[in-house]
């Protein structure tokens, strides 16, 4: 496979992660330059993605807008962010990482500025529902960081590197909450435009780090043969389902959480604001341990042992509704926030392990090191995309669930036990596909060459 000559000094020709002397260096300065600035636009792309999720809590009866109205409302950004993730993977091999991170960043001017317009007493709901929609390409930045960054790292380091990416993105969701909370406590629940006076500059902070100090790999081929040829693997429709338990998990809850709290529990949106961020900060903070733990003891270990958690936390959840234990919701809660987070990690993790498990068995068949290598982070790149679409179709799910709940019974009771039977669902089928027998233990790698001497015992020890 040819490797495409692009123009321009933000464009790098040759990268091999895997060559341990390219990657001391000269690699892993740069991958890491990459890593922190993509993280940072990430975050702010989370933030604008789950905006909504706190302007509904400066809505006060003025606005008119009923519970079901806000749950519909909060689950608009998450439904288009979903599709949108797709087409954002793709984007990095047509634009290059630095360039779509640039170009994306920018959009998430349209969203913030069009929010802080029409965010008063008296406009329509359709109208909410329109910049709603717009705001979904927030959740885009997701899919198209990640499939950026794994090509950076070496497979070794892909379950840390890319736990630590996703994690710093999600926290843009505990900071825009944090914000929230800090408007409403000092400037009061009309005031919310003092969210997008913070935010505006942000993005243009973003977008000139990004421009300045990014880089595009020329290596990173173009996706869309990519993505056909990974849809044709069973493993692309098992992590799909797995992440929607874990990904969609954590962002469906942070678009749902204060929502529940004001509508189960009666708390005033100060009182909302003041607990909300904590969930998605502490599962912000641990998703880079779940992938530090799958790297260690192996990713479907650590995601067969979070579902089994987040089914505790339901649990919890279901008896505290119950009860009309506030206490007892938020342990149950934020337990769940804590799960998804180790999840995300485990799951990302398994992706690119999965793939470089076949890249070793066409390896010791007698395929190219190069060939192998190269098409394993082609298509782990691709289902990274596909995963992460699929995963936030999650949150809609579950702010739909609990929509539905509120308006039949009044509680959330009945979401709960549809979650929680999901969660079943999924610790089964992890057990099946990846923990009975020997369906993706790794072979040993094949003996090395000249050029080979140094990376031998690293892929044999690759854990998925």
């Amino acid at each position: 496979m040819s490797t495409p000559t692009r123009r321009g000094k933000r464009w790098i020709e040759h990268w091999d992660p895997e060559d341990e002397q390219f990657w001391e260096a000269k690699g892993k300065t740069i991958a890491r330059r990459n890593l922190w600035i993509s993280i940072f636009s990430e975050h702010i792309g989370f933030s604008i993605w789950t905006l909504w999720s706190v302007l509904v809590l400066f809505m006060g009866d003025e606005y008119g807008l009923s519970a079901a109205d806000k749950f519909l409302l909060v689950s608009t950004p998450s439904l288009v962010g979903s599709f949108l993730r797709i087409p954002y993977t793709l984007a990095v091999a047509k634009f290059g990482g630095r360039n779509w991170t640039i170009i994306s960043a920018a959009l998430l001017l349209i969203p913030t500025i069009l929010a802080g317009l029409v965010m008063q007493p008296g406009t329509p709901l359709w109208v909410f529902m329109l910049v709603a929609v717009i705001g979904g390409v927030g959740g885009g930045n997701f899919a198209s960081s990640m499939t950026n960054i794994n090509s950076f790292f070496p497979e070794r380091l892909k379950g840390a590197a890319l736990g630590i990416n996703a994690g710093g993105g999600n926290l843009g969701v505990a900071a825009i909450q944090i914000i929230g909370l800090l408007v409403i406590s000092t400037a009061g629940p009309n005031a919310p435009q003092i969210i997008f006076f913070i935010y505006i500059p942000l993005i243009v902070v973003a977008v000139a780090t990004a421009a300045l100090y990014m880089d595009n790999l020329a290596n990173v081929t173009r996706e869309g043969n990519a993505m056909r040829e990974v849809m044709r693997d069973k493993h692309s429709y098992v992590m799909s389902f797995l992440y929607i338990g874990t990904f969609g998990s954590f962002i469906g809850y942070s678009f749902a959480f204060g929502l529940v709290l004001q509508t189960q529990f009666e708390r005033t949106p100060l009182q909302a604001a003041q607990v909300t961020f904590i969930g998605a900060l502490l599962g912000s903070l641990i998703r880079p341990v779940g992938g530090w733990l799958a790297d260690k003891i192996g990713g479907a270990s650590v995601t067969l042992w979070t579902f089994l958690g987040l089914a505790g936390g339901t649990v919890v959840c279901i008896v505290a509704s119950n009860a009309d234990s506030l206490a007892l919701f938020m342990a149950g809660f934020i337990a769940l926030f804590v799960m998804s987070g180790i999840g995300n990690g485990s799951t990302y993790k398994m992706i690119p392990a999965i793939f470089h498990k076949q890249a070793l068995d066409a390896m010791n068949s007698g395929e190219a090191r190069d060939t192998a290598l190269a098409r394993s982070r082609r298509l782990s790149g691709a289902l990274i995309g596909i995963a992460g679409a699929v995963g936030a179709i999650g949150g809609l799910l579950i702010n739909l669930a609990f929509r539905e709940s509120f308006a039949a019974t009044g509680g959330g009771v009945p979401a709960f036990l549809s979650f929680l039977a999901f969660y079943g669902v999924c610790f089964v089928v992890t057990w099946i596909v990846y923990m009975r027998g020997d369906a993706l233990k790794m072979p040993q790698a094949p003996k090395p060459d000249k050029q080979t001497e140094s990376e031998g015992a690293e892929l044999a020890t690759a854990k998925v």
